[in-house]
């Protein structure tokens, strides 16, 4: 697959922290009910499409792409990161996961009933994101819809804000900007949650989950 080469320093990047983020965010789906309750409602979208195979894309160490088997779906995932998909593989070796970039998937036209991209696109380049949205369509089925989580911030005339974050270069988007680009991309949205943030919490930012689906053939 080939690899995009903007994402050479996130790879690089995650590459050299994945044993510590894998063991950082192992467990952490159990404190999060409503991040499971999207993951489910996610699950049974995809299934209701006719087409239950599924990618988790920007999977790192693949501890959601396994939550998401556990749901009874076909899953596999995928990274850019070779560290983070040796983990993956080595966790969970009957899942497939392979190296690769959001912005040149290895999967033929319409051939997915859903995507999952969490917290995955904020080291895109706002230039390069309507691409990447534009890859996510190509290879979904009609009916078939995908599921974005992102950090918000920006408004209407600077929708994208640059973000200090731990790993690599990141960025925060209006949400409303974003759902656009998904509409223009042929991905309506379905459904919003808006996840305040609690006092521990490492990033003061409101957590999105965006689920979108794409146009059913008229």
């Amino acid at each position: 697959m080939a690899e995009h080469d903007a994402l050479s320093p996130v790879r690089e990047a995650y590459d050299a922290v994945a044993p510590v983020y894998a063991d950082r965010f192992a467990d952490s789906l159990r404190d999060e009910p409503l991040d499971r309750a999207f993951l489910s409602a996610f699950a049974e979208i995809s299934r209701a499409s006719g087409n239950g195979r599924v990618a988790d894309l920007g999977c790192g160490p693949g501890y959601v792409t396994a939550y998401l088997d556990g749901l009874g779906l076909e899953v596999s995932g995928v990274d850019a990161s070779p560290e983070m998909i040796g983990l993956a593989r080595r966790a969970y070796p009957g899942l497939r996961f392979d190296v690769g970039s959001m912005a040149a998937l290895d999967f033929d036209d319409g051939v997915l009933g859903g995507i999952l991209s969490r917290w995955s696109i904020i080291h895109t380049p706002p230039p390069e994101l309507p691409a990447i949205l534009a890859e996510f369509s190509r290879v979904l089925a009609p009916g078939g819809c995908l599921l974005l989580g992102f950090w918000a911030g920006g408004d209407a005339s600077d929708p994208a804000r640059v973000f200090d974050h731990a790993v690599a270069p990141a960025y925060r988007w209006w949400p409303d900007r974003l759902a656009e680009m998904l509409l223009e991309s042929g991905l309506a949205e379905v459904a919003r949650m808006v996840c305040e943030p609690r006092p521990a919490d490492l990033r003061q930012f409101q957590a999105i989950h965006l689920l979108v689906r794409k146009d059913l053939p008229v």
